[in-house]
């Protein structure tokens, strides 16, 4: 079970993806910083305790229209080996002391906790709770096969398009996170026909009502 401190991060969650948003292909602000604000989202248990797992979603409100993200996060007390490509940066926790922020895609424990997710063996949390579970997020999966593990001790092998990043997770399975993320009407819409499997989630639009998207889908 992650506990949720109420403490200090410098810098914030926000500032060091500020600085990290812009290099991303599926970035779509202009020329200047983004304006971030965390908007919704929900978080992981790691079975060991070691690694904090958070899916965020950061709304930009720079342009003329507000766009929303989805960044997997990864906070671990030491560096992930292989995974430097994937490093947003290093905060100092009121707490905890130094923590190492990845991008979760490149982290086999994010990649192997949200497998189980898909595959009813994980529960979502509440985002800024302890030991609350979030019965808002949706996940359904349609295989014939049980779910394999990510590659454990190893960073995965992902890859980012101008909306997405792509996962290899077994040889013909792929886990796709939406980066950009679009209201839907229902906890399915925006599920492709052909996807085994998909997770849903919510967040809070500037107006004050609650909208969702597909996160993430799992092809063979």
């Amino acid at each position: 079970m992650a506990i949720i401190h109420r403490t200090t991060l410098t810098p914030t969650k926000l500032e060091l993806l500020t600085a990290w948003l812009p290099g991303r292909p599926w970035y779509r602000g202009g020329a200047g910083e983004p304006r971030l604000a965390r908007a919704g989202g929900f978080r992981l248990d790691d079975p060991e305790g070691e690694v904090g797992i958070e899916f965020m979603v950061a709304t930009d409100t720079a342009g003329p229209e507000p766009v929303h993200y989805l960044v997997p996060l990864t906070y671990r007390g030491a560096p992930l080996d292989g995974a430097e490509h994937a490093l947003i940066g290093t905060t100092e926790h009121g707490v905890l002391g130094t923590r190492w922020v990845y991008d979760g895609c490149h982290d086999p424990v994010l990649v192997t906790e949200l497998l189980a997710l898909f595959g009813g063996r994980a529960q979502a949390q509440a985002q800024s709770l302890t030991d609350t579970p979030d019965h808002e997020i949706v996940r359904s999966y349609t295989g014939s096969a049980p779910l394999p593990p990510a590659p454990t001790g190893e960073a995965p092998s992902a890859e980012d398009d101008k909306d997405a990043t792509g996962i290899a997770v077994a040889p013909g399975l792929t886990l796709r996170l939406n980066r950009l993320l679009r209201p839907a009407p229902d906890a399915a819409a925006g599920r492709p026909e052909d996807a085994l499997g998909h997770v849903s989630g919510h967040w809070d639009q500037q107006d004050g009502t609650r909208a969702r998207a597909v996160f993430a889908v799992l092809h063979d």
